[in-house]
């Protein structure tokens, strides 16, 4: 495993050239035996790595599958040394994290893979993640917060996603009250936290944010009853951008924005991409359905509704429904 890792890091590092098979073993210090049995492993992992004779291999540019290698490359420099988990099939990431926060995970520790058998939503769902298509990543953070800052860190996070996905691909998406990523009315993504409280001290343990990203899924390709209400950031052409370069922009901006969360300097953003303000929506509190309309954002992130008679109503959690968008 570790040899497969270390000739993809190389092979990562220099994607799209032709490398000589020399030049990968005495840089591992390795024999050429092992390289070539390395090249094959990741080939049957469905990599598309081109041999030219007399010459080397080269890893194709359009090759897209998430490694820790692959989202090394694109990470800040100071979050070089965060722990990465890639999977190629796994239940949840969110589990899997749980598993390690209680293990002593540091935070930063992020787990990603291609699939999930059985994904979470929120409210218990269950979260459509079909393999080779999306981003599901869970990141295990210690914040220096207290459990009522954990609204926080879901708004703040939903801007860091937006922003990396703007960065990356140079499409802008929106944000539906508190946690879902919307682009052209579809919901392309959205997140999910679970923290472990310390009940003395009232401070957060540890906090899994779940993140799931629809990166690129033909509308066909959706299950039926999802295709007229979720979306994907791309159709079927990615054009060259790959999931590796927006899971790492996605730490990079996440970890850069936690040790600054109590400045608040992210709600003006978030009240800029929200979809929710200024609209007439439903919510459902004590199990009785109320209608509104959504005024303003507090800087908890708590949402502020004003109902017909004038009474105001401050969410800070539940569903909404926006009237006229699925």
């Amino acid at each position: 495993m570790l040899l497969k890792n270390s000739v993809l890091k190389v092979l990562e590092e220099n994607k799209g050239k032709t490398i000589s098979g020399a030049y990968i073993a005495n840089t591992l210090n390795l024999s050429r035996t092992s390289i070539w049995k390395a090249i094959n492993a990741l080939r049957n992992e469905g990599y598309v790595i081109n041999a030219v004779t007399n010459k080397g291999y080269s890893l194709a540019t359009d090759t897209d599958i998430i490694s820790k290698e692959g989202i090394a490359l694109y990470l800040n420099k100071e979050l070089s040394d965060i722990e990465i988990y890639s999977h190629k099939t796994i239940t949840s990431t969110n589990e899997l994290a749980k598993n390690l926060a209680l293990t002593g995970a540091k935070h930063g520790t992020t787990i990603i893979s291609e699939e999930q058998t059985s994904g979470k939503g929120r409210l218990g769902r269950s979260f459509y993640s079909p393999a080779n298509t999306g981003i599901y990543m869970s990141m295990i953070l210690r914040p220096n917060l207290t459990a009522m800052d954990s609204v926080l860190i879901t708004t703040s996070s939903c801007v860091a996603i937006c922003n990396a996905i703007y960065k990356v691909t140079n499409v802008q998406s929106q944000i539906k009250w508190i946690n879902d990523i919307f682009i052209d009315n579809k919901k392309v993504g959205g997140i999910l936290t679970e923290a472990s409280t310390n009940f003395e001290s009232g401070t957060i343990d540890y906090l899994i944010l779940g993140i799931g990203i629809n990166f690129d899924i033909p509308k066909n390709n959706f299950p039926k009853e999802l295709q007229e209400i979720a979306g994907s950031i791309f159709k079927g052409n990615s054009n060259g951008v790959t999931r590796n370069m927006l899971c790492a922009e996605i730490i990079n901006n996440i970890l850069t924005m936690i040790p600054k969360i109590k400045s608040y300097d992210f709600i003006t953003e978030y009240k800029k991409r929200s979809i929710t303000l200024n609209k007439n929506i439903q919510y459902t509190s004590a199990g009785i359905s109320l209608n509104g309309k959504a005024i303003d954002i507090n800087n908890d992130g708590s949402l502020i509704v004003e109902h017909d008679d004038g009474s105001i109503k401050i969410l800070n959690s539940g569903e909404v429904t926006i009237r006229g968008i699925n």
